[in-house]
């Protein structure tokens, strides 16, 4: 671990072409040290990689090279027709192994956050060969989660049609999620994608129609009952959506950490940015 880190450079952002996707990522330290595993960050909806920036500026505070990609259909990434690309679990799952091959990471440490994000636990049990750790903030990941109303209005036939194409549906959600008032400047660069085209809206009730949430959540919890790379769960434990009994009874595990946050809620790393990189950097930092 280091213990002086150097001056911070600005987060870079990035267009990669994979296929017939592009995909938009903010990234720091990509001349990374040679002795640290790359971290991927994955974001929950209906949010993009801006919700990173905070640990990412820790991150590369410590030569730790950390990517987050905006979610195919979220912030800047393509938005293709629901024709072309599923928008299921798996057309997710795939599209990520993807993108992670055409970075050329052999390994990877990877944190996960919210709604469809969940995708990074999936393709973490599918491919743990190509994990270091995980790192998990309040993502759906047990059997009897269910989409909250704020977000399983959007994909109901004709509310959800008119629901996602309302830029302030992010305002709401993650307010109301977070628990805490967002600044408007912020706000805005979240609204930002809404406001440019109708696409990310028809790209997010695509994806709230496909979650099929009932299956995807029993392969992850049998799945992380057996998973055998180290994992620290940040969670909020006021969030109003998800529960932390699972997560509770995994913390049990040899292997397995718990960072209980009494406060927060849906989107810890919203607000609770500084409380949160030291304990997320000390984890990455141990020699497996």
């Amino acid at each position: 671990m280091i213990i002086n880190p150097p001056l911070t450079m600005a987060i870079l952002e990035n267009f990669l072409e994979v296929g017939s996707l592009k995909w938009f990522y903010r990234q720091v330290n990509p001349a990374q040290q040679p002795d640290t595993t790359p971290v991927i960050l994955l974001h929950g909806l209906p949010a993009h990689s801006y919700i990173w920036r905070e640990l990412l500026t820790s991150l590369e505070e410590y030569n730790i090279n950390a990517i987050a990609p905006d979610w195919i259909g979220s912030g800047l990434s393509a938005k293709p027709d629901a024709r072309d690309f599923a928008y299921t679990p798996s057309a997710f799952c795939q599209a990520l192994a993807d993108f992670i091959q055409a970075l050329q990471l052999p390994k990877i440490s990877l944190i996960v956050q919210g709604f469809l994000a969940s995708v990074g636990l999936q393709y973490a049990l599918e491919n743990p060969d190509k994990i270091e750790r995980l790192i998990v903030l309040n993502t759906p990941l047990s059997r009897d989660v269910k989409l909250p109303w704020i977000m399983k209005q959007w994909g109901i036939p004709f509310l959800g049609d008119m629901a996602t194409q309302d830029p302030l549906l992010v305002d709401r959600t993650l307010e109301t999620g977070s628990g805490f008032v967002i600044s408007d400047a912020d706000l805005a660069i979240f609204r930002q994608p809404y406001l440019k085209t109708s696409a990310v809206g028809r790209a997010l009730l695509a994806t709230i129609r496909n979650l099929n949430l009932s299956k995807t959540m029993a392969e992850i919890e049998t799945g992380l009952e057996n998973f055998e790379k180290p994992i620290l769960f940040v969670w909020g434990m006021a969030d109003p959506w998800l529960s932390s009994v699972t997560v509770e009874k995994l913390a049990t595990k040899s292997g397995v950490e718990l960072i209980p946050l009494a406060e927060a809620k849906h989107y810890p790393q919203e607000h609770w940015s500084k409380e949160i990189s030291p304990q997320i950097i000390n984890f990455l930092g141990r020699k497996t």
